[in-house]
């Protein structure tokens, strides 16, 4: 059996949704949207695309919440912008950024919760901090691919290139670290707590 191909016998997230009530998995969408919001509020205003600490909140939710509950929190919290909620980057909402600069950031935000959700529940995870750290990056360039290529039509390839991926890339690998940090020390703390 290859390493990539492992699948652990127990449950993969150290929060555990799969196996929760309806309930608690609707607190936990909720829950999601609001570190979403908060997390769009941390930022380095930048042009014309501000560096956020949301792609680490959209990682984080579908490494804990798994691709299915994780891609349906994000797409909630895009529906709470959509309509007019102020919870994207500099209290912004309504349509307008989902057809400007950003827009192809966001339409990749499910998707990246999903890949990384997806691979956290094969083991990609706070249990393999290689792995984990290795699907966050995927998640990283998934998102600056669809925001990147958006920003293309909008003012050309170089210039996409130039302010809206390279920028980014250092501060996908420190997120990238710093969301492995996190998953590991939530895997230390279940594991105590189940000592």
């Amino acid at each position: 059996m290859s390493d990539l191909s492992y699948v652990p016998p127990v449950s993969v997230s150290p929060l555990g949704l799969q196996a929760r009530p309806v309930h608690i998995k609707a607190a936990a969408v909720l829950l999601g949207t609001l570190v979403l919001a908060i997390a769009s509020q941390i930022s380095v205003p930048m042009l014309p695309v501000p560096m956020t600490m949301q792609t680490l909140a959209v990682i984080l939710i579908g490494a804990l919440y798994g691709w299915r509950l994780g891609a349906l929190t994000i797409l909630a919290w895009l529906g709470e912008a959509a309509t007019g909620l102020p919870v994207l980057a500099n209290g912004s909402g309504g349509l307008a950024p989902f057809m400007g600069p950003t827009a192809g950031y966001l339409a990749s935000f499910p998707l990246v919760a999903a890949l990384v959700g997806w691979l956290a529940e094969r083991g990609w995870n706070g249990n393999r901090p290689a792995f984990a750290f290795a699907a966050m990056l995927l998640g990283h360039a998934l998102c600056l691919l669809f925001g990147g290529l958006w920003l293309a039509t909008l003012i050309g390839a170089e210039k996409a290139m130039l302010v809206g991926v390279v920028p980014f890339l250092l501060g996908s690998l420190v997120k990238s670290g710093l969301g492995v940090a996190i998953l590991m020390a939530l895997v230390r703390t279940n594991k105590a707590e189940q000592a």
